[in-house]
Formats: C-alpha cells, structure tokens, sequence
C-alpha cells in the first residue's frame, strides 16, 4: 500500500475555496467560566445553519408511472365539379381538353384518411443514497440553498451523484439529516462513467445513423 503523505504535496493539489459564513468579531473571555463564548457545542444546536455548514441529504426515490394512449382518426373526402352549361361554355372548355374529356367530370377527386396509434409507457426508478451537501446561501426569508456532490471510483468506473436545492431550517432533524422529498427545486443526478458505462452506449456511428434516418 501507499505510505501516508502530506494532501497538499500531492500532484494538482488545489486548495477548495468555500463558500464562508460572515466573519464575527471575536467574543471577549471570561474569566473563571467553564463555558467559552465562541465554541460550537454544549447545549447548541448541531444542526447546518450557517453558509459553509453541511447536512445528510437522505435520498429515496421510488417512481412508479404507467401511460397509455390511443388515438383514431378517419377522413373521407369527396370533390366533384362539372364544366358550365351557362351560355354554351361546355363544348369551348372540353376541347381544350386532352383526349376525349367527360364535361359532366371536369372534377371528381375522392380521398380517404385513416390514421390509428397505440402508445404505452411502463417506467419505475429506485434510488436510495445518500450525500452531503453544503449551505451556500442564505435566502432573506431563512430558506438555505444547498449543494453537494459525491464521486466514487471502483477500478475503471466512476459513480457520481450530485443533488442542489433549497431546503428550510425547520426540515433538518435533529441527526442533521433531510430527506430529498423535503428539498425545494431539487436537482438530483445520479449516473457514472467509464468502461462499462461506454460499453453499454451504442456506438458513435450507430448514433449518428439514428439522427440521420427519418425512418
């Protein structure tokens, strides 16, 4: 295995610059008290409340849709026009006629339409994560928008899943965890890549035939 080395003497190594809550003028000390202004525990509320804190998004989703649709459409169409009798016109226009043209059909055109689909759509999705995210703002009405986004990497292949949204302070529990149902606009991915991924996808050209084709 790989000695333990210092992260920021790592090749690429680059420092993450976070979204931070306002800095604060520093609490004066007092003497003789067990308790210290300024520190984060005892009797305080552990739960995200700040711009750079984090929170457990529990993520479950289990989907379920069924859609079928049918649709019928049916058309008859039927023209017809006779050349005018009025003033003798009838034998002038059909000898401009080529071959021997009937005046009583100058017109007759009959057209029937029938169209008839049938569509159905079966999908269901489960997913069940987690993934921390982090406060980066601070809505005026209290309201918090979040951010997170994990990536695991197992061989060749890499997992991601990435959820932002906006979430309000009384929906963390006290473990400082949330559930996805309970995140407002939420944007959650969850997918990966790599060999297998790239073996699954149909190739570049069978992609471009299915562009190309109108078929």
């Amino acid at each position: 295995m790989a000695k333990i080395e210092n992260p920021q003497n790592k090749p690429g190594y680059k420092p993450v610059d976070w979204p931070q809550p306002a800095p604060q003028a520093p609490a004066a000390r007092m003497a003789g008290s067990l308790w210290q202004p300024g520190s984060r525990a005892f009797f305080k509320d552990q739960r995200a409340a700040r711009v750079g804190d984090i929170l457990r998004v529990m993520v479950r989703i289990d989907d379920k849709a069924t859609v079928n649709n049918e649709t019928e459409r049916k058309r008859d169409n039927t023209e017809k026009l006779d050349s005018p009798e009025t003033m003798g016109l009838a034998k002038p226009l059909t000898a401009w006629l080529p071959g021997s043209a009937n005046p009583e059909k100058l017109l007759d055109m009959r057209g029937q339409v029938k169209n008839k689909g049938t569509g159905r759509i079966t999908r269901q999705d489960t997913i069940e994560t987690e993934v921390a995210a982090m406060i980066t703002q601070i809505l005026p009405n209290g309201n918090m928008v979040i951010s997170g986004k994990q990536e695991i990497r197992v061989n060749y292949e890499l997992r991601e899943i990435a959820i932002d949204g906006v979430v309000r302070p009384e929906d963390i529990r006290s473990d400082n965890t949330i559930q996805s149902s309970q995140v407002a606009e939420a944007r959650i991915t969850y997918g990966g890549r790599g060999q297998l991924t790239d073996i699954q996808q149909p190739r570049w050209g069978s992609q471009v035939l299915d562009v190309l084709s109108p078929f």
